[in-house]
């Protein structure tokens, strides 16, 4: 089937799905992911989403394998380069992941550089780079690929609340680097042609604009295109702030986790809590960012989620459907940015792109949300 795309920049038009890749190398093997893969190209989605720090949870031992996987997909499929958006992350301050460059402590210049294209050592072999014998390694290199599509700032390079929280403590605040430097370093790899956009991901209104504001003060500067924010029937914060922004600064929103992590698919309500190997159930206790967003044990969340799932059981809709229709239909939304583990779940949300939810749905899911507003924030 055909996927309808969506320009978020000149001679930059994405599917209005995107694969994201955080499972593969921890969940899924390299032949299940080749054939996930697969199923969403062929189903007409030519953007695929990754990040230096995947897969997730993440552990030293793994890190990397998403782009390694994805770029030898795209080698040994002999898909050609433009036909295929490519977008990876660079991972901010963690005092955690101390395998990816020493933290990595900031998101200065260096960190900045060396993500993108260290290739310090061209002599290592194709199974070094392919099965993450070498932590550091750029992103480019894992992939082996000339240039990144889209290029994003995983999370910000200073103290907000993210992941679960929601309250502002100034008391948390510490030194960052500025978004001067941030942005000169992500300027000299588009000039050197080695990605060809920037984008933010986990950003708030503030951080938005002051990167834009930074950015038109000097033309050597890339623009911000794109936002990668959660959002989805549980999570609905973008429109209190952020949503001005992007249609005031005509940047697009991806928005990950339109399936909540899953919840929204409703496998989680049934018996046993569903099945053994999905993430929740498979990492529980190892994976403190989902979990404190998407905990099943709080009564909101599963009471908001039975009521989507009701309503698509009245109006004979998909959960699947129901949860990524209602994404796609966002004005500022560019694609919705899924993960999969299993070949047969890709169907399941290619199918979401016939669906047209009418405006009594819409009615009844915003009755949900004003008495149950974004339990997942």
């Amino acid at each position: 089937m055909s996927v309808p795309v969506f320009n978020i920049a000149p001679n930059l038009a994405v599917s209005r799905l995107c694969l994201g890749t955080m499972t593969f190398g921890e969940q899924n093997t390299l032949p299940q992911s080749f054939r996930i893969l697969d199923e969403a190209f062929h189903g007409g989605i030519n953007f695929f989403d990754s990040a230096e720090m995947y897969p997730v949870p993440q552990r030293a031992e793994t890190q990397g394998r998403s782009e390694e996987y994805l770029g030898r997909w795209i080698r040994e499929r002999k898909i050609p380069r433009d036909r295929v958006v490519i977008a990876t992350k660079v991972a901010g301050p963690s005092g955690q992941m101390t395998w990816i460059r020493g933290g990595p402590k900031c998101l200065d210049a260096n960190n900045i550089t060396e993500a993108i294209d260290n290739r310090f050592d061209c002599s290592l072999s194709e199974s070094t780079f392919l099965f993450g014998l070498d932590t550091g390694i750029c992103s480019l290199l894992r992939m082996q690929m000339d240039y990144i599509d889209l290029y994003q700032i995983h999370w910000p390079d200073r103290y907000v609340p993210m992941f679960g929280e929601t309250e502002y403590d100034p008391i948390h605040q510490y030194p960052s680097i500025g978004m001067d430097e941030q942005l000169e370093a992500l300027g000299r790899a588009v000039k050197a042609g080695k990605i060809r956009y920037v984008g933010l991901s986990n950003e708030t209104p503030y951080g938005m604009m002051k990167f834009i504001q930074v950015a038109e003060k000097n033309t050597c500067y890339p623009k911000i295109v794109t936002l990668q924010n959660s959002y989805n029937l549980l999570c609905r914060t973008f429109d209190s702030a952020l949503a001005e922004c992007c249609h005031q600064e005509r940047i697009s929103l991806l928005a990950y986790s339109p399936l909540a992590m899953g919840i929204l698919t409703g496998k989680y309500f049934s018996p046993g809590g569903g099945p053994t190997d999905a993430r929740l159930n498979i990492f529980k206790g190892k994976y403190s960012e989902g979990e404190s967003r998407y905990n099943l044990s709080n009564k909101i969340i599963k009471a908001a989620a039975a009521e989507y799932l009701t309503i698509a059981k009245t109006y004979g809709v998909h959960p699947v459907s129901l949860a990524i229709a209602f994404v796609l239909r966002h004005p500022l939304v560019a694609s919705a940015v899924f993960g999969a583990t299993k070949s047969w779940q890709i169907q399941e949300v290619l199918n979401a792109c016939k669906v047209e939810l009418t405006s009594d749905v819409i009615e009844e899911i915003n009755k949900i949300h004003s008495r149950l507003p974004n339990p997942c924030p």
